[in-house]
């Protein structure tokens, strides 16, 4: 019968098949050859220790044993083609695993995505970097793939009781992701393989008979009695269907606006907001593996680090080990950052959203936009923070010391971040409690993490697309919007998702609530 078993081993013999078929035959004390095949279904880095160990969870098949290792394949999907039809606003992770969903239930998605497809979005993404053009509807959050495509992949969640986590990672295997993404503890596919997947995504939707419309951004839902009828876009069409999947994303903010002027139900939701802090790679390797050089078989080290200052949680997000900073403005006359790491996270530098929990009361002074005060506050910092560092894609840049002592920096040093950055004392961007706390945070993050408080690390602001501004509320068991019937709120951009796997569980639960209405 096989075996499975728990160990811990060098990341030299977690590396490396034949060692660790070598280890496990002293550890379970037969010969070599009698081990036929060894499954790993779990590993993680024990870097608690000078000494760093990998911990595996194997699977040891014997001679004559049964491998009973199941192909991860797609579900059998039908041709919906002329199926009851459901608009999915959004071709991010929520709206494409709700397509996936709809057509597993027979159902023929219409997937309306105000940007371009997954390969069109290079040359906007070019054009912020280099040029410093944004375009409203083709950029870092908007497009095919939504924000996650070109800033990150990562796949870890927390969202485990929110539905089943191994089965988006195995359609992600099944649509072309490394295997790895099932046993790794952090799992991570990378922005230059993602666009692959998604593509392939989106072409089995069309052969199964669904539609993904491109450049199509909505502009009106139709409403008649506090019930769905279908909906508008810029181009003048009119798209009828009882049903209507809204995953937008985090940063849809023309949405927010519509539904608010149709007096649709909405809340303002507290979120974070920061900066993303930039090291030498290097340097974070020797804080979090306590040697002069990680060696070949171990990873770029992330990091994860969160105090408690002056009453308000600060920490770590989106960690890119690896990785590079990225301009995300949405419009222009703003400028946002956020980061991302290719699949091998071979950059030289490692970055992190460093960011601060905010509350409702932070947004009294935009209180006359209602519902939109965290958004309005939000955008208020992201176009102060344009201004002073030049009115260009530019982002305000200060050395990590020197920011805690109130000191403009001399000289700021080429960052990964493309756009280029200009020296601005950082508490000018935000309201003066936030820059008191982040001064403070530093400080006791530099206590906890020896050498992380450094003028070799840069600051880049702001980091402050973290999650919504915004919730737009739903019935907690059918996932409908507790005012208008057949509006489904879902994923990052309705409140109730914060990342690739977490936004693709809440899209396919959205569409399993609506499509089991329509098939009764």
């Amino acid at each position: 019968m096989p075996q499975e078993l728990l160990l811990q081993v060098t990341p030299e013999i977690a590396a490396n098949e034949l060692l660790l078929k070598t280890y496990l035959s002293k550890q379970i004390k037969v010969s070599e050859r009698d081990i036929q095949h060894v499954s790993i279904l779990k590993r993680s880095i024990d870097a608690r220790q000078k000494a760093i160990k990998i911990n595996l969870k194997v699977v040891i098949y014997l001679e004559g044993e049964s491998i009973l290792e199941h192909p991860i394949q797609l579900p059998d999907y039908k041709n919906v083609s002329s199926a009851p039809e459901v608009i999915v606003v959004g071709a991010g992770p929520a709206g494409l695993f709700a397509a996936l969903q709809l057509i597993e239930l027979g159902l023929k998605p219409i997937v309306l995505e105000r940007g371009k497809d997954v390969r069109g979005r290079r040359r906007d993404l070019k054009a912020i970097n280099v040029d410093h053009v944004v375009d409203e509807d083709s950029n870092y959050c908007f497009g095919e793939g939504g924000a996650g495509t070109y800033s990150d992949g990562k796949l870890y969640t927390r969202s485990k009781k929110r539905g089943d986590v191994t089965r988006i990672l195995e359609l992600l295997v099944a649509f072309g992701a490394s295997p790895d993404i099932l046993v790794d503890a952090h799992p991570h596919i990378g922005t230059n393989k993602l666009p692959q997947i998604i593509q392939d995504i989106r072409e089995k939707i069309i052969e199964c008979g669904g539609q993904v419309l491109f450049e199509t951004r909505l502009t009106d839902i139709l409403i008649k009695s506090n019930e769905v009828q279908g909906v508008v876009t810029q181009k003048g069409d009119t798209i009828l269907a009882k049903k209507l999947i809204l995953a937008t994303g985090h940063s849809a903010r023309d949405i927010f606006e519509l539904l608010d002027r149709k007096k649709v139900f909405i809340e303002a939701k507290p979120f974070a907001l920061g900066v993303r802090a930039e090291h030498p790679q290097s340097l974070i390797d020797r804080i979090q593996y306590s040697c002069d050089y990680r060696g070949e078989h171990l990873p770029p080290a992330p990091y994860s680090i969160v105090k408690q200052v002056g009453g308000r949680g600060m920490y770590s997000f989106c960690m890119c080990p690896g990785g590079v900073i990225a301009p995300c403005a949405t419009s222009p006359g703003e400028v946002v950052t956020n980061g991302w790491s290719p699949s091998k996270r071979d950059q030289a530098t490692a970055n992190s959203g460093i960011v601060i929990e905010l509350k409702l009361e932070d947004f009294k002074p935009f209180a006359k936009f209602g519902a939109l005060a965290g958004m309005e506050f939000q955008k208020s910092i992201e176009q102060k923070a344009w201004h002073l560092a030049g009115e260009t894609q530019k982002v305000p840049a200060q050395r990590m010391v020197d920011f805690t002592q109130n000191k403009v920096s001399a000289a700021i040093p080429k960052t990964s971040y493309v756009p280029g950055t200009t020296s601005v004392e950082m508490g000018q961007v935000f309201p003066g409690f936030l820059s008191q706390i982040l001064r403070e945070g530093f400080t006791e993050f530099g206590k906890s993490m020896r050498g992380y408080l450094t003028n070799e690390a840069i600051l880049h602001a702001p980091e402050s697309r973290t999650s919504s501004p915004v919730r737009i509320p739903r019935n907690a068991e059918t996932l409908e919007h507790l005012q208008i019937k057949g509006l489904y709120p879902c994923g990052e951009g309705a409140g109730y998702a914060g990342g690739i796997i977490s936004a693709a569980i809440d899209g396919e639960q959205c569409a399993l609530k609506s499509g089991a209405i329509l098939k009764v």
